[in-house]
């Protein structure tokens, strides 16, 4: 029956009938955590700890006593949470909207980012994506038919963005541009010129940018622009945002879309039929994250520790080279000093019992590094081992 199947879903390894190299693909991530393997692979912060603050909790508790967790909100979100993330929107991302006309609720950013995406792209269609990059950018564009074209980031440029390499690639059948910002997995914060640069050439050539920033919330420093706030953009862009990497949601699966009237009308027709309703006891409990956000501090002060102590292990050994994290809680580790990234992290599940993500699964430009996720666990200590574990095996590692 699989060859009635759409190609992409033909191809597709879902790890019943061989090993699957993505961490959140098929069953076995979970069956390594209970033979004591560190896992660092999956961006889920303080996994397998408690991340939930209290106040959540209780707005969480509080929703399911009142009864209305067994009802549908409309498809499309509650609108008591969408005036909340307005204002979120406005004093964090510098966007003016309308909370019933430029906000959809998604259950969690994988289907917001689909829906971004599906409206605009057919078979023929290409789609420029900065690359390596987040995997859901290109697999979602091959279900629909499109064509994947990327665009490397270069570390000796800090992986900005190579705006001319870009325009060297825009066809006439070029449609969009796939951003996600900050970067997973090399965690780039992208900078004002690139951005205003990527502007110019998406409205020189009439594209269509889709930007995932479920890594917007720690940066270190580094300015934190949404392209949809800048001049010309905002008819252009589709935003998609998250509570599951900033405020340690993941397992509530609420995000949200934004986008102007003419493309958000189409997403609101459509919405009940691609991705339905998200949690109603979830957007309850989402409704009072932004109340207290000390919370969010505490998670922040825990990562910038983290990625210091990873740089500071990795920076000067030999065979590896890295850059200090400029956000979130990941860590790429350019391993090919060292030979082939696969075979690395099969060897480093073996001997130091870490559990990290192959780069190749993040497109051209990925191979021959690492992702390793330094926002699990609640003990900085137990991150710290695991770090020191990967270091030691591979003093010891011969291709």
């Amino acid at each position: 029956m699989k060859e009635k199947m759409i190609k992409s879903f033909r191809n597709a390894n879902g790890g019943l009938f061989g090993k699957s190299e993505k961490a959140d693909v098929g069953t076995s991530y979970q069956e390594m955590e209970k033979q004591g393997i560190a896992l660092m692979g999956w961006a889920d912060p303080f996994m397998p700890d408690r991340s939930l603050p209290d106040h959540v909790r209780e707005a969480l508790l509080e929703a399911i006593e009142d009864g209305s967790s067994s009802h549908y909100t409309a498809p499309v979100g509650s609108s008591e949470l969408k005036h909340v993330l307005a204002k979120r929107l406005k004093d964090f991302n510098h966007l003016d909207v309308v909370p019933d006309r430029n906000i959809l609720i998604t259950p969690g950013s994988d289907s917001g980012l689909y829906l971004a995406i599906l409206p605009f792209i057919e078979k023929g269609d290409e789609v420029l994506i900065p690359s390596p990059s987040y995997p859901n950018n290109y697999t979602d564009v091959e279900i629909m038919g499109g064509t994947v074209v990327p665009v490397l980031l270069k570390a000796e440029d800090g992986y900005q963005l190579d705006l001319e390499e870009m325009e060297r690639k825009v066809t006439g059948k070029t449609k969009m541009v796939i951003l996600t910002h900050p970067n997973n997995p090399t965690t780039t914060v992208y900078d004002r010129k690139s951005l205003e640069g990527l502007r110019d050439l998406v409205v020189r050539h009439d594209l269509i940018v889709v930007c995932d920033q479920a890594f917007e919330d720690y940066t270190f420093g580094k300015e934190m622009i949404t392209p949809a706030s800048l001049e010309g953009m905002w008819e252009r862009t589709v935003s998609v945002f998250s509570f599951s990497k900033g405020a340690g949601l993941s397992g509530i699966r609420v995000a949200y879309i934004v986008a102007c009237d003419e493309i958000m009308d189409s997403f609101y027709a459509n919405a009940v039929a691609v991705i339905g309703a998200a949690s109603t006891s979830a957007q309850k409990a989402m409704m009072k994250v932004y109340d207290d956000v000390s919370f969010m501090k505490r998670f922040e002060e825990a990562f910038d520790r983290r990625r210091k102590k990873a740089y500071e292990i990795f920076r000067d050994e030999d065979g590896l080279s890295c850059d200090l994290p400029e956000s979130g809680f990941l860590f790429w580790l350019d391993v090919s000093g060292k030979g082939d990234s696969s075979k690395i992290v099969d060897y480093l599940l073996k001997e130091a019992r870490v559990s990290v993500n192959d780069g190749k699964n993040y497109g051209p430009g990925g191979e021959g590094h690492i992702r390793i996720v330094l926002g699990v666990y609640r003990d900085d200590e137990v991150v710290f081992d695991a770090l020191y574990r990967i270091r030691d095996a591979l003093r010891k590692y011969e291709e």
